[in-house]
């Protein structure tokens, strides 16, 4: 038998084992006013799978874990060979793997896409928020990259992928892929015109050489970024990926990752550039206007998740309040 002074009286139970969907009635009635009727029992259904596993005490417990356990730099291997990998907890892993599973990527290839992937959003992220940083990069990188015709055929059916495949490997050779971007550097703070990085053509039509340092970098273990440097014609965005197609690591070198104040179990980094291959997106000088439209859909998300994070510190309040004996709630 506990001792007297051990006995926990007065205390909510954790919040888990519920339907974050169907409990939050103003987004259930925002879906039902706005999406076409006929989508709405397949995507009911598909926000009421996502809910319940949101609210579940596996679900839960992977986001206490993820940020318990922050990924950790591994710029060399035993041996002393240059890696630049991040380390991430099993739970960071699992919830990507279930964010991706859920569609949260995949707005741009499926009939209302956009709001059922704007619900599952606010949905998914009250049980990790850090997740939401690739899965928001990598939704927004679709517009972008239609800039180039060529580039959005060759990589957006690997973006809008409903699998998480874990793991640096060509692109071409994984079932989805992850992307992160590159635009600010330390000399020139939010002015991104005032970049140094720089971009030199090579032999191949579109194809440049980049050199310079991004103070910060999103999500450095996904499979592509876009990233603004200065090419012969002004400021350029570029496609720069982790792995090139024969299989060698592109030049990225992970100097640390961000000490941050949220976002703990998402990895933010400072890399450089040191004649890292890239590709062209767009033409060269409208670089800003190029990857102003993946910014565009990254801020629509920052939006969400602040509506994600409000909604479920409201869910957490009202059910302590409720578990609470009358006497103690003056």
């Amino acid at each position: 038998m506990a001792a007297s002074t051990h006995t926990v009286t007065n205390q909510a139970p954790p919040l888990v084992g519920y339907d974050v969907f169907a409990a939050d009635r103003a987004l259930v009635e925002a879906v039902e006013r706005h999406l076409d009727p006929q989508l709405l029992d397949e995507a009911r259904d598909e926000l009421t799978t996502l809910g319940r596993t949101t609210g579940s005490a596996q679900v839960q417990e992977w986001g206490v874990l993820a940020n318990e356990n922050p990924p950790k730099l591994r710029t060399h291997d035993r041996y002393g060979n240059r890696i630049d990998e991040v380390e991430f907890h099993p739970s960071w892993h699992r919830l990507l793997g279930k964010g991706v599973s859920a569609g949260l990527t995949a707005a741009w290839s499926r009939p209302g896409g956009h709001l059922r992937r704007a619900a599952g959003f606010i949905v998914w992220t009250q049980a990790e928020a850090g997740n939401g940083c690739p899965l928001s990069m990598t939704h927004a990188a679709v517009p972008a990259l239609r800039t180039d015709p060529a580039l959005a055929a060759e990589w957006e059916p690997r973006l809008t992928s409903t699998v998480y495949d874990q793991g640096l490997r060509p692109a071409a050779q994984k079932a989805g892929v992850l992307f992160g971007m590159g635009m600010t550097e330390k000399q020139g703070g939010s002015d991104v015109r005032a970049n140094t990085t720089e971009a030199r053509p090579l032999a191949e039509d579109g194809t440049y050489a980049l050199t310079g340092h991004k103070w910060f970098c999103s999500a450095p273990m996904s499979d592509g970024f876009l990233v603004l440097a200065q090419a012969p014609g002004g400021l350029t965005c570029f496609l720069v990926p982790r792995v090139l197609e024969d299989g060698t690591r592109n030049v990225f070198r992970i100097q640390r990752l961000k000490d941050k104040l949220g976002n703990k179990s998402n990895a933010s980094s400072e890399v450089e550039f040191d004649g890292t291959w890239g590709r062209r997106v767009g033409d060269e000088g409208r670089g800003v206007r190029t990857i102003i439209e993946m910014v565009s859909a990254t801020r629509l998300d920052c939006v969400l998740g602040a509506a994600s994070l409000m909604r479920q510190a409201v869910a957490q309040a009202v059910h302590h309040s409720a578990h609470l004996r009358p006497s103690a709630r003056s």
